[in-house]
């Protein structure tokens, strides 16, 4: 494999060719076997990429998977995951990645919802399952990376080692607009809805990000982001446009980012919100020096953290707006960073500001953020087998964010709040709706509500207040042991508070704006709190 070569950036390609396999195809052509990909000791030149997603989608065809059939894959950021994503899209299936926080009823629920056939789940996960009900799934087969004997008997479909490639099969003839993965993201009052997410979209994606960042040959791209989520994703499909060279590490971690960034020679990182918090909090050193990294992207950093990381570390953070449902709608610039605001809106997109009837309101007017791409599949399809959500949401042919925002006179858009029940944590979508299911699971709970508050990291929180069925007491760090097994990690609320009534509507509608205002009470329990305290 080489390393180096010419300085091309994300090239457009014509409509019909807006397809992984095709992508797949341009990408071995252009840049042959320059060093494309590092992950878990893995590596893989440009044209490597191709015999991947043939090999796996060979495998996937000899075990019965055909054209528009789901695949789910639970899995750290290994090489397999991206085998499978790759092969699903080379045969016409939809790769269906499931967060690695999920417990055993996400993961039965994305199992169900999505109809997914096969189960591609790393060794290390496979417990979970156990208070998965697959009986109620269309599983039928389970393939295990890293298989061990012991697996066998927790589960009740049957599995495999994760299979050995080696014969391939040409790729299927596969349109821009047809399904390349369905991206579970939370819902707000409900459980998380599918996002359809066609081929033309995933490489609009990676173009539309490319060009925002300048990526060219030349660059190396460097994540800690889960390959489960857009955000990873996007970054493989920006270094497999533009030729540059893509490297992801296992996890984020504050200690060892920089000494990650250096090993990798990293020209371009990404990061999420309360990442650069958490980084501003080390203690400061050499290291943040020390590097050739000359952008990154950070979506929902607060102003005064992207300024001090800057003068700190040299590097300047674009801001932005997308979503699952959209692409990389708005977005600042290194030049013109509109601080303060979520940046400009980007050629090919078209973006309004509109009232509770849609009708456009003017600069300087909050109101909801409604989008709409120009090129055809650029934005998702809809939600998987929701035809209403679907139709509501994108109702006029626009389709609405949910977010309160507000256009300034010069063009940049500024965020307000959310106008949906959701709450944002470490860069994860969280459903108040799942979270107080699985409180109104305990036996002591009467009526719960799940809201955000904001914390010091400049993000949500996610806080609770429940009331009690009559005779029983609520033991608030029992209510979140009872939750640790039902809910990922990130959904468990930090804040617990007990109160008598839950203020309602006159015709019985929690009024979570009240809790939402009063905020982190004196009588809230505290899992930080208490955490810090046993230390």
């Amino acid at each position: 494999m080489t390393d180096a070569g010419p300085s091309d950036a994300a090239h457009p390609a014509a409509p019909a060719a807006r397809t992984l396999a095709a992508l797949l195809l341009d990408q071995a052509e252009r840049y042959g076997d320059r060093l494309f990909l590092s992950i878990a000791g893995a590596r893989w030149s440009h044209g490597d990429a191709v015999g991947a997603a043939a090999r796996c989608g060979a495998a996937l065809r000899r075990a019965g998977i055909e054209r528009a059939d789901r695949v789910a894959v639970m899995s750290s950021n290994r090489v397999e995951l991206l085998e499978v994503f790759l092969g699903c899209g080379w045969i016409g299936a939809a790769a269906v990645p499931i967060n690695t926080a999920s417990m055993g009823p996400q993961i039965e629920y994305v199992l169900a919802d999505s109809g997914a056939r096969l189960l591609v789940i790393e060794a290390g996960l496979v417990d979970r399952l156990v208070l998965a009900d697959l009986g109620r799934t269309a599983l039928q087969s389970i393939w295990i990376i890293g298989a061990a004997a012991s697996h066998a008997g927790l589960l009740s479909v049957p599995s495999l080692p994760y299979p050995a490639q080696a014969e391939t099969t040409p790729p299927a003839d596969v349109l821009p607009g047809q399904t390349l993965a369905i991206l579970y993201t939370s819902g707000t009052t409900g459980p998380a809805k599918g996002v359809i997410c066609p081929h033309g979209q995933f490489h609009a994606w990676g173009e539309n990000s490319a060009r925002i960042l300048g990526i060219t040959a030349g660059d190396v791209l460097c994540t800690t982001l889960p390959l489960f989520h857009i955000n990873a994703l996007n970054t493989y499909a920006q270094a497999a446009l533009s030729g540059a060279r893509v490297v992801f590490e296992a996890r984020f971690s504050a200690s060892g980012f920089w000494p990650a960034l250096r090993a990798a020679n990293a020209t371009v990182v990404y990061l999420l919100g309360a990442m650069v918090p958490i980084l501003l909090a080390q203690p400061e050193g050499e290291a943040e020096r020390a590097h050739r990294i000359r952008i990154g992207l950070g979506p929902g950093v607060p102003a005064a953290a992207g300024r001090a990381f800057r003068a700190r570390t040299g590097i300047p953070l674009i801001e932005g707006y997308g979503s699952t449902e959209t692409n990389f709608v708005i977005a600042t610039a290194v030049d013109t960073p509109c601080e303060g605001t979520m940046g400009r809106l980007q050629p090919g997109f078209d973006a309004r500001v509109v009232d509770d009837q849609d009708a456009e309101l003017a600069d300087g007017h909050a109101g909801e953020l409604v989008l709409r791409a120009e090129a055809p599949f650029a934005f998702s399809a809809g939600y998987f087998n929701r035809p209403q959500d679907t139709v509501r949401a994108w109702r006029n042919l626009w389709f609405h964010t949910g977010d309160r925002v507000v256009r300034e006179a010069d063009g940049a858009f500024r965020f307000i709040d959310r106008l949906k029940d959701c709450i944002r944590r470490r860069g994860e979508n969280i459903s108040s709706y799942e979270v107080e299911q699985a409180l109104l699971g305990h036996p002591a709970v009467a009526a719960a509500a799940v809201y955000p508050v904001r914390c010091e990291l400049g993000e949500d929180e996610v806080m609770a207040t429940l009331v009690a069925h009559a005779g029983r007491t609520i033991d608030a760090a029992e209510i979140a042991r009872h939750c640790e097994s039902r809910l990922p990690r990130f959904a468990i609320p930090r804040y617990i508070d007990v109160v008598l009534e839950l203020p309602r509507t006159e015709n019985g509608k929690v009024q979570k704006f009240r809790l939402r205002e009063r905020g982190v009470t004196a009588t809230a329990w505290d899992a930080a709190a208490r955490r810090s305290a046993a230390a």
